[in-house]
């Protein structure tokens, strides 16, 4: 694709930049393929501001006599303002902005064309791979095994090309459990507890229909799980009664009658169309300038973000419970098992396993767990809360996570190894990236274009000494303990630092954790590090907000 026949204006000087923390600036604007460029020209400075295109969420363009304002309202919550000398110019700037913001070929994004110096296209590619999660389990080698069944795609186009499965069940016995499951998404392990030898699997839901048909090789493969054990649970995250009306659109779930060892528990949690309208009237309510707490608060309320944290908080806690206390596996699907599935298998890896809380942990956890697994980048993270295009398959769900992450972080704030820094840079990766990290929907899509041969991985950047540096927690303590979170309201708080980052109290904020990082870097391992968490707590609770 040639971009330039998208721009008709390529640059334009005398252009005035408001954004927040700065006073206006008068400088030049350009427009790439994938970028607008302000620089400032005013008092010898030389600051530029260099935006991501695919950060743009939506523009609105105004005119005035000769002259015209354009807003930019960014994925990341930012908005921007240019005010631009000259009509058409303004009117050239809109058009290309709209049209290069919203690209739908995968090979015209910028992880394509971007080559910083300090990394290699012919390094591997990712943190981990299924082959290695498999090779650290060696405990549970002798009941389970690693297949290639899906090594082409052909079984399920949104997993992996292998997966860890029971080692009695055999790959024609998994194709045919894959047509009795939604997308093809068989039961599969996505986590090994060592404490007690339980497991956690993950799948979509399956295809009873209307008339309750039976699969017998399904029933097999749970039973296998077993293992000798009395009972394991399905964690099922739609209510009964939209199980229930699945099977009418032939879905379903697992009937008591044929799995007789599994216990079903509905745990309904809100998906698609209601989380992403969720996250439009939170950023509205954080947007609002009338300064009624009142107001605010109501709006707050009305938007059901936190009531989302909380279930999923809650539901993940229950997924823990079961494995960690009761001493039992379970499934966790919903209908595809892309979405909600995914959130709270995380979550509960988090709270239970101690080398998930690490930031190399956590980043093999995420590639694990949500790109490798399938979660739908691409459509889920199409838009964010400002977009004015009509609602598709938008959903915040690894939003919804990272918010759930960070009130872990928040109510334990030595056991996680990584920091607020990190959840912050993940949003915006997710949203619009350098990297080919997020692209695409599932494995297969990447391995069509070319992602992992052609583009650089985000976590492995991350994972490099100076971005390490920036992202791990000073104050981290390891724990083998678990970590279980409170979902009390009063404990439960909205995440300021993301969705109130462009406000002056974020600033406070940010400066606050430097100091602590600063203190702890200056003492070592002196007395703040000997008493973990005195005042930790407090002192960023106590900031203005």
């Amino acid at each position: 694709m040639e971009f330039s026949e998208h721009i008709k204006t390529a640059n334009v000087e005398h252009v005035v930049l408001r954004q927040p923390f700065h006073p206006a600036t008068k400088g030049t604007l350009c427009i790439t393929g994938h970028h607008l460029l302000f620089s400032d020209r005013e008092r010898d400075s030389s600051r530029q501001v260099l935006l991501l295109l695919r950060n743009i969420d939506a523009i609105e363009k105004r005119t005035s006599g000769s002259s015209g304002t354009i807003t930019i309202k960014c994925k990341d919550l930012c908005i921007l303002q240019l005010d631009i000398p000259g009509m058409e110019q303004c009117l050239n700037i809109a058009k290309s902005i709209e049209v290069l913001s919203s690209l739908d070929c995968v090979l015209d994004m910028y992880p394509f064309f971007y080559r910083p110096t300090d990394l290699s296209l012919q390094e591997q590619w990712g943190v981990s791979t299924p082959e290695k999660h498999y090779a650290q389990m060696g405990e549970l080698q002798d009941r389970w095994r690693l297949s290639d069944v899906n090594r082409d795609y052909s079984v399920c186009p949104s997993y992996p090309p292998a997966v860890i499965v029971p080692k009695a069940v055999g790959d024609d016995m998994l194709m045919k459990v894959a047509k009795f499951r939604q997308g093809g998404r068989f039961p599969v392990l996505c986590y090994y507890h060592r404490k007690n030898g339980m497991v956690i699997m993950r799948s979509s839901q399956p295809l009873t229909g209307a008339n309750k048909k039976r699969c017998r090789e399904d029933e097999l493969l749970l039973q296998a799980v077993m293992d000798g054990s009395d009972k394991g649970y399905i964690i099922d995250t739609r209510s009964s009664q939209q199980a229930q009306q699945a099977r009418i659109t032939g879905g379903g779930f697992e009937s008591k009658s044929n799995y007789s060892c599994w216990k079903r528990l509905h745990r309904q949690m809100e998906r698609g169309k209601a989380l992403q309208e969720s996250l439009i009237k939170l950023v509205e309510a954080c947007g609002d300038q009338s300064h009624n707490m009142d107001r605010w608060l109501s709006k707050l309320e009305n938007s059901k973000w936190l009531s989302h944290v909380q279930t999923a908080l809650s539901t993940a806690g229950l997924l823990a419970e079961c494995v960690e206390r009761d001493g039992h596996s379970v499934l966790v699907h919903g209908s595809e098992g892309t979405d909600s599935s995914l959130l709270i298998s995380t979550l509960a890896q988090l709270i239970m396993d101690p080398c998930c809380r690490t930031l190399d942990g956590f980043l093999t956890l995420l590639e694990r767990e949500w790109v490798q697994a399938g979660h739908p980048f691409q459509q889920r993270c199409a838009h964010s809360a400002y977009s004015h295009a009509r609602l598709q398959q938008e959903a915040p769900v690894f939003l919804l996570l990272l918010d759930c992450v960070w009130q872990l972080w928040r109510q334990f704030p030595l056991a996680l190894g990584f920091s607020e820094n990190l959840l912050l840079r993940l949003v915006t990766e997710a949203y619009a990236s350098n990297y080919g990290t997020f692209l695409c929907n599932n494995e297969q899509e990447r391995c069509v274009v070319g992602a992992k041969e052609k583009t650089h991985c985000l976590f492995q950047a991350l994972l490099r000494p100076r971005e390490r540096d920036l992202y791990s927690n000073p104050l981290y303590e390891p724990t083998e303990l678990a970590i279980w979170p409170s979902i009390h309201p009063q404990s439960l708080q909205l995440w300021r630092g993301f969705f109130l980052q462009w406000t002056q109290q974020a600033c406070h904020l940010q400066e606050a954790q430097e100091e602590i990082k600063n203190m702890v870097n200056e003492w070592g391992s002196g007395p703040l590090k000997q008493r973990p968490g005195e005042n930790t707590k407090p002192l960023l609770d106590s900031l203005p907000g």
